[in-house]
């Protein structure tokens, strides 16, 4: 059986320190929420004595006095995409605000897939140690700008179930000890790359005759670290004209059970055949590089 190595905090431990689970075994919430109430404890730990003792509420928001999360942004608005081998570093930043300024030793942040902490399956949390804080900047006498760095590798930290909506809960302390915890201050699309290929023959053909488009859509595999095909997705065919700028669907396809396509179409004029796909909420839009054929 395959070993892959999770990127949740152990309930024990103060850094990050990989927790090795079988391959048909997701994280646990309980890994999950642990770094979530070790960054709640931490931030309880810093704040004045005024402070009111966090808990990782999970889905609850918990905020005392005036202090506010906003403006979160996750890997710069984009989804995130990855797919079978190459490591992914994303940011989370979001801006802290509370009259008496930010303590800036309590931000932190926790991204997971689930519909809260407590039913979470899967996590991720920084590449600092729980007991370091995102690296917050005070920006004004009321506010603070606040980001971390999460590095994602797709053969040792994610699961095709994982692929989807995921959130973001955050916390952070104002310097009378007054606190915002969110428990979904943001969702964001965490989804498998995909691929999509495209041969029109023959070239050249004659006026009239017959071309075959051929095409494949694949997808990252996160369960075995290999593409595999996207079956019974809706696939367009588009063409262009030479010395055109833009394509116009011919015709919508349906992927086979091995992510193939195949269709026929009748010579009319030179140009470029592509494949097209919208994408879907765990796989993202992606157009095949296009094939020139010469019609005579």
């Amino acid at each position: 059986m395959r070993i892959r190595a999770t990127v949740v905090a152990s309930l024990g431990a103060l850094a990050l320190t990989a927790l090795v689970v079988p391959a048909a075994q997701a994280a646990g919430h309980s890994e999950v929420r642990a770094a979530a109430s070790q960054a709640a404890a931490q931030a309880s730990k810093a704040a004045s004595a005024k402070a009111t003792t966090f808990s990782a509420n999970g889905a609850a928001d918990d905020q005392q006095g005036d202090t506010a999360i906003s403006n979160v942004v996750v890997n710069g608005g984009k989804d995130v995409v990855l797919g079978t081998t190459n490591k992914a570093t994303i940011t989370v930043t979001f801006t802290a605000t509370d009259n008496s300024g930010i303590d800036t030793s309590t931000g932190y942040a926790v991204l997971y897939h689930g519909a809260d902490i407590d039913s979470s399956d899967l996590g991720l949390v920084p590449t600092q140690a729980v007991d370091d804080p995102a690296n917050c900047t005070t920006t004004g006498a009321t506010t603070a700008t606040c980001k971390m760095t999460y590095t994602i590798d797709p053969r040792a930290d994610l699961f095709n179930f994982a692929a989807g909506s995921w959130k973001t809960w955050a916390i952070v302390a104002g310097n009378d000890g007054d606190s915002s915890e969110k428990g979904n201050a943001k969702t964001f699309s965490l989804k498998r790359y995909s691929k999509l290929t495209t041969n029109a023959a023959p070239e050249p053909v004659k006026k009239g005759k017959t071309i075959t488009v051929t095409g494949s859509l694949t997808r990252a595999n996160w369960d075995t670290s290999k593409y595999m095909g996207y079956t019974k997705q809706p696939v367009k065919l588009q063409f262009k004209k030479k010395g055109a700028s833009t394509y116009s669907t011919v015709k919508t396809l349906t992927s086979s059970s091995t992510g193939g396509l195949k269709t026929t179409v009748t010579a009319a004029t030179d140009g470029y055949w592509r494949y097209s796909f919208a994408g879907t909420s765990t796989t993202p839009a992606v157009n095949s590089t296009s094939d020139f054929v010469d019609v005579q």
